[in-house]
């Protein structure tokens, strides 16, 4: 009836190249073989269950019966019951009795002694080998809707323990802004929204991004990626730079502008080690790396501090800070810098300043030192200097006066020629 081979090499590959467990395949298809015999057999509400061994190829079936108590079922004859309620608890609920289905608790222990309500006795069935075009057609999708259930079961579990990772794939197509990409056994998405603006991407190119979600839909399982999320540099700087991995150092904030700029807070737990230069790296190195593979994104790297105000002043830095004063009821952060340092300060757009909010969860004003200085009186002119302006003021009447005489003497001349 069955071709041995050929299943077990079936079943091998699907365990080999999909990760379904082996036993997941036999039970679908003991399962599609228990429907198939209903279908040409069977009984209308019998319960029909199989087993089939994958080595000598026999296939055996049997009927199931659930027993119950006369108290839990509608027998024949009996009054029907009125409608249910809500609040009516689901062990109250009666159920019609299908003897093909059912056997009452007196009946099924003159077969089994110790019987207990909810216990299912088996009794075998005539084994068949010939089934009908439907029940084989039946048997297949039961077969293959079995597999893909095993295999989201098995995908899930697989980029699962990955959710909060980077992982790698290979662009499969961009449509309507999206990013589809092949991740082999699932499909992975970048949405609009979650990819770095710069960035172009084109059919076959690599790609990595840090997977958020793993969501499961009627097509299938669907990874959910990101390129802009700020965990997306916490990681790849962690991928960089083995003190991190290790735990000596811990980066504690990241405020970023995909694709544009970045601050990290780091702190380090040795006090012998440096947490910006682990980042750093030797001339650069680690920073470099993680700034191209985010389209040279700007990273700023400052030193994390439990006092808010020298973290204030940390996270406006390549700015130098002359005052800094705290309102802690609204939270705000009013800081003074020179006037040459104010540009810097707040950053082209108030970049600066906002990626500094967001890192330090402050709200934070800019004020140039000059601002609060009060305006100095103009001094009274010297009489020296009165004779000075004097004399310009002179100058400059006599010299409008030539420039008068002249234009008068053109003018007379060109009328003189014109008679």
């Amino acid at each position: 009836m069955f071709d041995l081979k050929v299943i077990n090499a079936v079943v091998a590959q699907l365990e080999e190249e999909r990760g379904i467990p082996r036993e997941k395949t036999l039970e679908a298809i003991a399962m599609s073989l228990a429907t198939a015999y209903k279908k040409e057999y069977g009984k209308k509400g019998q319960i029909v269950r199989a087993s089939f061994d994958n080595n000598s190829g026999a296939v055996e079936f049997w009927q199931v019966k659930i027993v119950v108590d006369r108290n839990q079922v509608i027998m024949e004859g009996d009054e029907e019951p009125e409608e249910i309620h809500k609040d009516t608890a689901v062990e109250d609920i009666k159920i019609r009795f299908n003897p093909e289905q059912h056997m009452l608790i007196d009946d099924a222990r003159k077969i089994k002694k110790n019987a207990e309500i909810g216990d299912e006795l088996v009794f075998p069935l005539e084994s068949k080998a010939d089934f009908g075009r439907i029940a084989a057609q039946t048997a297949k999708q039961i077969i293959i809707q079995k597999i893909r259930e095993a295999e989201k079961v098995s995908v899930m579990g697989e980029f699962g323990q990955k959710e909060g990772e980077i992982v790698a794939g290979t662009v499969e197509r961009v449509e309507r802004g999206m990013v589809y990409i092949d991740m082999g056994r699932a499909v992975g998405i970048i949405p609009y929204e979650e990819q770095i603006p710069s960035e172009r991407w084109k059919t076959g190119d690599r790609i990595r991004a840090y997977l958020y979600a793993v969501e499961e839909s009627p097509k299938g399982i669907i990874l959910k990626l990101s390129r802009s999320h700020p965990k997306f540099l916490a990681k790849l700087f962690e991928t960089e730079a083995p003190e991190i991995a290790q735990g000596t150092v811990e980066i504690k904030t990241i405020a970023r502008e995909a694709g544009s700029r970045s601050k990290v807070a780091v702190v380090s737990h040795d006090p012998h080690i440096d947490p910006i230069g682990s980042l750093v790296g030797q001339r650069g190195v680690r920073v470099g790396t993680v700034t191209s593979e985010l389209s040279g994104e700007k990273i700023d790297i400052v030193e994390w501090n439990e006092d808010p105000a020298l973290f204030i002043e940390e996270a406006l830095s390549p700015a130098e800070v002359v005052s800094l004063e705290l309102d802690e009821k609204e939270h705000r952060a009013v800081v003074t810098v020179t006037e040459d340092e104010q540009s810097l300060a707040i950053g082209k757009g108030g970049q600066n300043v906002r990626l500094a909010a967001k890192l330090t969860g402050w709200k934070i004003d800019i004020k140039s030192g000059n601002e609060d200085v009060d305006e100095e009186e103009p001094e009274e002119e010297t009489d020296e200097e009165k004779v000075v302006e004097e004399i310009k003021e002179k100058k400059a009447e006599t010299e409008e006066k030539k420039i008068e005489e002249k234009v008068e003497e053109k003018s007379e001349k060109t009328k003189e020629e014109k008679k």
